[in-house]
């Protein structure tokens, strides 16, 4: 008795009409050309059939449209049931039609093609994605060669594991962009987390080329435009700070799903970036730049909770932090912009060395780490000469008193010119005693001037 298929065997049975079902739906092979469509090759020899079978007794004719400023007329051309056009011309190109007397009997266009150009398709490498939440899913492919003439490019879009006829949409190709691009229509409503799959064909009348069916879901290619706006400030009295402020993507609506963004910056003489991960609001306070550095900022975008991919980073932006006008030697700047040399020319004084080399257990390692030369603050030297120049001034106002003070008690104690000495009197007068002197404060009229004596003139006088 025959045994059961088991459950595996059958979920393949069912699977497998599903996959010649979304196979049947995009077909991949020339393109096509109408049938009163003839392609011929530049250089190359052609011949037109007016039928299968000739007239008999018959003598039919072949004439080309021509155009011109007259109007549309035929010109005629050889006689017999074929036409032959030898080494083809682009100006060969136009619609022929054959007749039997004045009866048209069929009517051909003829196409004139480059050898190079029927060359067949690049399989397309298709790449999907979604600017935001209400907008369409873009896929697209590169394209090495420019397409041919006739060139086709088809994309096909239905869910997974739905037995129902795919999505036709039809690419166009982008010469500056040299690209072909795809645009999806997502019905309102639609499941974002749904897998849909995504098939490709590029098609001209040489062949067709088929692309990897690709597996994605709405979610899965969100991928926003990147921030907009992007600037760099300095803040003033902060040589350490940068404030960085950029906008939403104008394709992104704000009012509706929210955008997280991801900041990279470093200072340009630095290789690497340095990255802030989570910011949620529009700006970014970097607390640690360098002093008197120009620093490149960089911001991406993604979905607030996750979905799909970063954006592209934005253009870069550029900003210096804030540094102190009074400022005479900074850590990042030249000492000098020049010194002269020994042979009377001038060279460039180049910045410190931000980082050096040190050989680490002799294996000649090169390890980078930062300079921690201590750099004198001009606010010190501001304060010690301060101190100085007040401590010398006030000495100086100390001695110039004191020598003001002794000489004015010098001068005091200095008696003037004749004080002490003894007056002069006649001989033939007797020595004046202390009674014979008069009251000083009855001199008498006839004296001229008030005499001076002192106690030692009274004590000679009396002995």
């Amino acid at each position: 008795m025959a045994r059961p298929p088991g459950p595996l065997l059958l979920l393949l049975l069912l699977l497998l009409p599903l996959r010649f079902l979304a196979a049947a739906g995009r077909p991949c092979g020339p393109a096509g050309l109408p049938r009163d469509t003839v392609l011929g090759r530049l250089g190359a020899n052609i011949t037109l059939t007016c039928r299968d079978e000739a007239p008999a007794n018959a003598t039919v004719s072949w004439q080309v449209e021509e155009r011109g400023a007259a109007g549309v007329w035929g010109r005629q051309l050889a006689e017999g049931n074929t036409l032959l056009l030898r080494r083809l011309r682009y100006e060969d190109a136009g619609r022929y039609s054959c007749s039997l007397g004045s009866r048209l009997l069929r009517s051909l266009r003829l196409l004139v093609a480059a050898p190079c150009l029927a060359e067949p398709p690049e399989t397309p490498q298709v790449s999907c994605y979604r600017r935001s939440h209400d907008k369409d899913v873009l896929c697209e492919w590169p394209q090495q060669k420019k397409p041919s003439p006739g060139t086709r490019a088809m994309l096909w879009v239905k869910r997974r594991f739905v037995a129902e006829n795919a999505t036709e949409q039809r690419c166009r190709y982008f010469s500056k962009a040299r690209k072909f691009l795809c645009r999806v229509k997502v019905p309102p409503g639609t499941d974002d987390a749904k897998p849909l799959v995504v098939s490709t064909c590029v098609s001209n009348s040489a062949g067709g080329s088929a692309g990897k069916d690709k597996i994605i879901s709405l979610s899965s290619v969100l991928r926003p435009d990147p921030p907009v706006n992007v600037t760099v400030e300095a803040l003033e009295k902060a040589p350490q700070r940068l404030q960085v402020n950029w906008s939403y993507p104008p394709s992104w609506d704000p009012r509706f799903y929210w955008l997280r963004f991801q900041v990279r910056y470093r200072p340009e003489p630095a290789p690497t970036f340095s990255e802030v991960d989570q910011v949620t609001t529009t700006w970014l306070d970097i607390r640690d730049a360098w002093r008197g550095t120009r620093h490149v900022v960089q911001v991406r975008a993604k979905d607030e909770f996750g979905h799909g991919t970063w954006s592209e980073w934005s253009q870069e932006a550029v900003g210096t932090p804030w540094t102190d006008p009074w400022e005479l030697t900074s850590e990042m700047e030249p000492v000098s912009s020049q010194v002269p040399t020994e042979d009377g020319t001038y060279g460039v004084t180049l910045a410190p060395r931000l980082f050096r080399e040190d050989d680490t257990n002799g294996s000649g390692g090169s390890v980078m780490e930062s300079s921690t030369h201590p750099v004198a603050s001009p606010y010190a030297f501001l304060v010690t000469g301060g101190s100085l120049l007040l401590g010398i001034a006030l000495f100086v106002g100390i001695v110039v008193r004191y020598r003001q003070m002794w000489w004015t008690s010098g001068q005091e104690t200095t008696k003037p010119e004749g004080e002490g000495q003894h007056m002069l009197v006649p001989l033939s007068l007797p020595p004046p005693t202390l009674s014979d002197t008069p009251l000083l404060s009855h001199p008498a009229p006839s004296a001229p001037a008030v005499l001076h004596t002192t106690q030692a003139d009274y004590s000679s006088s009396g002995q």
